[in-house]
């Protein structure tokens, strides 16, 4: 069965949902990776310049997903909200905690 992360809480307060899975947009697609090197990234609170080029519907920042975004961004932007305070990512992506 597939069990979603909870969704990751930055420091300054940004929050974004991260994925990956079989039915995620996500590499490799397949559930239990041990290490995924791009990522489903979905519904941030508020818009993110790093993640922009990613995001299905630009227009709508904070109501898409960003499909195949790479594990180094995402921990870019994890570091630039000041760390993470709470959430789970998938495996293989290292991040700063706050």
């Amino acid at each position: 069965m597939f069990k979603l992360n909870k969704k990751i809480v930055c420091k300054d307060g940004f929050t974004m949902s991260v994925q990956a899975g079989e039915t995620q947009y996500c590499h490799p697609r397949e559930t239990g990776a041990e290490r995924y090197t791009e990522v489903e990234i979905g519904f941030p609170n508020r818009s993110e310049d790093l993640l922009l080029e990613f995001a299905e519907d630009s227009d709508k920042p904070t109501e898409t997903v960003y499909p195949y975004v790479p594990a180094p961004v995402v921990t870019l932007v994890i570091a630039k909200h000041g760390g993470m305070i709470e959430g789970e990512l998938p495996a293989g992506i290292p991040c700063l905690r706050a």
